[in-house]
């Protein structure tokens, strides 16, 4: 269906009585989606590869960006058979509707946001935006929390589905006890072992690091406001 913004929901009831509900829910959905939301072996191949990006002296995340503009850089991650980046991009507009345009008929858009929640809430208002814009179903999820959700639909569901991944420098990071890495090391990781699979599956993804994570977020968004909206009649292709 067309990409609605600002879709709500209400629900009321005893708590137990609305964990049973949507329980139940989430098996009848997985269902009619064909995935088993009592299995996550994509989500497993994810934490594979954040692992073996940890067991790495740098934790992965050496590659150099395809551009650097407005304390964003810009990682597009390649699929065989499909060069759906053009290598003389080099604005966020033209990576975001590139990405845009590798989305299959009836696909989707997906922001992955492995950021702060609260520090970097404004990331949020990516979704409504680039539904607008981009005329796609889109979704979006704080990173890495969404991984045993959507994320295993993202890799195992039907292959429609392009990402916008985004991570953020760390300015005050948090060793982790009895580990030779720190939780902003740990994060992006998961996000890049996430990105990994997500690849190897056929997805297109764009990952967008933030130097800065104020003035990247003001700049992304700065930079979707320049795109022309989609078609109000338009449905997601």
């Amino acid at each position: 269906g067309p990409a609605v913004d600002g879709a709500k929901i209400a629900v009321a009831g005893p708590l137990g009585g609305q964990f049973l509900l949507w329980e139940y829910a989430t098996a009848v959905a997985g269902r009619l989606l064909s995935i088993n939301p009592f299995d996550q072996p994509d989500v497993e191949a994810a934490k594979k590869a954040a692992r073996a990006l940890l067991d790495q002296p740098t934790g992965g995340g050496t590659d150099k960006p395809a551009f650097t503009v407005d304390e964003v850089q810009a990682y597009p991650v390649a699929v065989k058979g499909n060069d759906w980046f053009p290598a003389k991009t080099r604005s966020l507009a033209d990576a975001i509707t590139a990405l845009i345009t590798a989305a299959p008929r009836h696909g989707y858009l997906a922001v992955q946001a492995y950021l702060d929640r609260i520090d970097d809430a404004s990331a949020s208002l990516l979704r409504a935006e680039l539904a607008r814009k981009s005329g796609l179903q889109t979704t979006f999820g704080w990173g890495p929390r969404f991984l045993h959700s959507t994320g295993q639909y993202h890799k195992g569901g039907h292959q429609n589905g392009v990402f916008l991944q985004l991570t953020g420098a760390v300015t005050d990071d948090i060793e982790v006890p009895d580990r030779p890495y720190t939780l902003g090391t740990l994060q992006r990781a998961q996000a890049l072992g996430d990105g990994q699979v997500l690849v190897e599956h056929g997805r297109p993804v764009l990952r967008l690091h933030l130097t800065d994570r104020v003035a990247g977020l003001a700049a992304l968004l700065r930079a979707i406001a320049t795109l022309p909206d989609a078609p109000k009649e338009e449905v997601a292709r």
